[in-house]
């Protein structure tokens, strides 16, 4: 059945006047049939690629094919999702790095640039957006550890767009709690360039919640997390190279979350031995106490962080901490 209505389809796409219907049957193929669409995947993604290239449809249907593209992508294995995702938008990264007159930088694979240029004529940045964050989510989903450098750059791209576009976040189509969650989970990464860029992502995230929804709504529900996340770094999880990056976190809760930290604090680290064993509740407290009476000096704040991951370390006062 497939392999006698693909082709009818594929070839409508390139038929102005079949636009939306052609899209549309696309899409819902995709959508309900996406198992069985493996062998087509190539196929499907040259097509779709060269259509929104030569810009036939209007921006609606352009949503509706990268819709129907993430449906496909994200029941194929992490390397063939990769091998797609990157030959769907590189050139969509080279006519950006051309706009923004940039040298053409090949690990740019998640388009960490795609808010460098604002214009009219480029695709819909939010239907390449999207794509490339559900796309993403479906790596998550598979188990993201052997690929901290997508993890990466997936990060970098989520502050990216809450930097530059952060209505993007408005979107009914994006999962704003998944994002979150990945941002959690990849906060526990080894690798520091992973961690990094995730705290950024947080704090460009958190100062949202004043006129994001969804984000306000996530950081309500599940901002938790978060902090026992932070609050585990901290505690010896994490590199203590690491504790600048996790105390603007922090602080960024605190700035913005005030009323809920206070409560999510208190809630934490009233558990034995979290985030260590080697810090009595009394030192909690005092912690506590500090970090929630510094919301303009984040410096202030570091030293905090600093001081309390020595204590929990068990390194407070030795040699090592005075190279620290």
């Amino acid at each position: 059945m497939l392999s006698s209505v693909l082709p009818l389809v594929l070839q409508a796409l390139g038929n102005p006047d079949l636009s939306v219907s052609s899209v549309s049957t696309l899409k819902k193929i995709c959508r309900e049939c996406k198992y069985d669409l493996p062998p087509y995947a190539s196929n499907i993604v040259a097509v779709s690629q060269e259509v929104l290239i030569k810009q036939i449809h209007k921006t609606s249907q352009c949503m509706w094919l990268m819709q129907a593209l993430g449906f496909l992508l994200s029941a194929l294995p992490v390397e063939e999702i990769l091998r797609n995702l990157h030959s769907l938008i590189t050139p969509y990264i080279q006519q950006l790095e051309k706009l923004a007159e940039e040298t053409p930088n090949p690990s740019n694979k998640l388009m960490v640039h795609i808010f460098a240029s604002q214009t009219n004529d480029f695709p819909p940045i939010k239907a390449l957006f999207e794509l490339v964050t559900s796309v993403t989510l479906t790596i998550f989903q598979q188990g993201p550890r052997d690929h901290p450098d997508i993890v990466d750059s997936f990060m970098q791209l989520q502050a990216q767009a809450l930097k530059r576009k952060p209505d993007l976040f408005l979107s009914e189509s994006l999962d704003v709690k998944a994002v979150f969650h990945c941002g959690v989970l990849s906060l526990k990464f080894p690798e520091a360039p992973t961690v990094k860029s995730t705290c950024l992502f947080f704090t460009e995230l958190i100062p949202h919640c004043a006129d994001i929804p969804p984000v306000a709504q996530v950081v309500q529900e599940d901002g938790k997390l978060l902090l026992l996340a932070v609050l585990e770094a901290i505690g010896g999880q994490s590199s203590r190279s690491l504790m600048d990056q996790f105390a603007e976190v922090l602080f960024c809760l605190n700035k913005h979350c005030f009323a809920l930290l206070t409560v999510w604090l208190k809630e934490a680290l009233r558990s034995p031995g979290f985030p260590s064993s080697r810090v009595s509740l009394e030192q909690k407290d005092t912690f506590s106490q500090q970090v929630l009476r510094e919301r303009l000096n984040k410096r202030r704040v570091k030293d905090i962080v600093k001081e309390f991951t020595l204590v929990c370390r068990g390194l407070h006062g030795t040699e090592y901490a005075a190279d620290y």
